[in-house]
């Protein structure tokens, strides 16, 4: 912040006229108004005027400088920032304080987002089979798996903005059928994103280990401000649809849990 100082003193006159009263000024104050404020005091007389008067004029030898210090100067702090502009056209030009390891953990976690959203989309094709026919699981899934690819967008958008470079990774190819002949296809295809829902988070701890080993605390507030809160709240949730189908088994109890998330906004 800069401070500013009072605004300059064009002119000051101070006189004593024939028709005022008396002043209260002495050689001793001239010069001590001089001496701070960059003043000349010259002492007048005029014909006809016995006494004698102080006129006080802003004096172009004054001091001139601020009287309280400037606290930042930032002509000054921003040469070491000059410097530090790349001239490459490939370089980044936002790119400020963003370690390579933070950059290398993004890629990954927007790697395992798309994996994530493609295991979900595999789980969506199953359950919308004509031979299936569960079409609440097939909703649910299918809107599972645009949320993690909306979710490796942003990690995809944040790298940019930070001046990292996105690079996508392999994929692997998720299996097709689901059935399982102990807990039936609705259960074990709700376990299994209670798993990856888990491992998500795993991942997203991971990244924010690495921001804060690297003191990106910008990186620290974007994974916990958009993330973490959420990813705990799917996780409970899942947990609560796995409870519910234990319960029902793989009988018609299945066909209501379908019709409840079917049902569901």
């Amino acid at each position: 912040m800069l401070l500013k100082s009072p605004p300059p003193l064009s002119l000051l006159t101070l006189e004593r006229e024939n028709h005022g009263g008396p002043i209260s000024s002495s050689a001793s104050t001239c010069n001590a108004l001089k001496n701070s404020c960059g003043l000349s005091a010259l002492r007048s007389t005029s014909r006809g005027n016995t006494g004698g008067g102080f006129a006080i004029r802003a004096s172009k030898e004054g001091n001139s400088r601020a009287i309280m210090d400037v606290v930042f100067d930032p002509f000054e702090e921003v040469k070491k920032e000059l410097l530090l502009v790349p001239t490459m056209p490939q370089a980044s030009l936002a790119r400020q304080k963003f370690s390579n390891q933070s950059e290398a953990a993004i890629n990954e976690q927007i790697n395992v987002e798309y994996n994530v959203s493609y295991v979900y989309h595999a789980i969506y094709a199953y359950f919308d089979r004509d031979n299936v026919a569960l079409k609440g699981l097939a909703k649910f899934f299918k809107e599972s798996s645009m949320e993690e690819r909306q979710h490796a967008e942003q990690f995809m958008e944040y790298q940019n903005k930070r001046g990292g470079k996105v690079k996508l990774q392999s994929m692997l190819m998720p299996v097709s059928d689901f059935e399982h002949i102990e807990k039936g296809d609705a259960l074990y295809a709700m376990e299994l994103t209670l798993s990856l829902e888990k491992l998500t988070n795993e991942k997203l701890l991971n990244l924010h280990t690495v921001a804060t080993q690297n003191n990106d605390v910008q990186l620290v507030d974007f994974v916990e401000s958009e993330f973490l809160v959420e990813q705990v709240e799917a996780i409970k949730k899942i947990s609560e649809y796995v409870a519910q189908l234990r319960r029902v088994g793989k009988g018609h109890g299945v066909w209501d849990f379908d019709r409840m998330l079917l049902n569901n906004a």
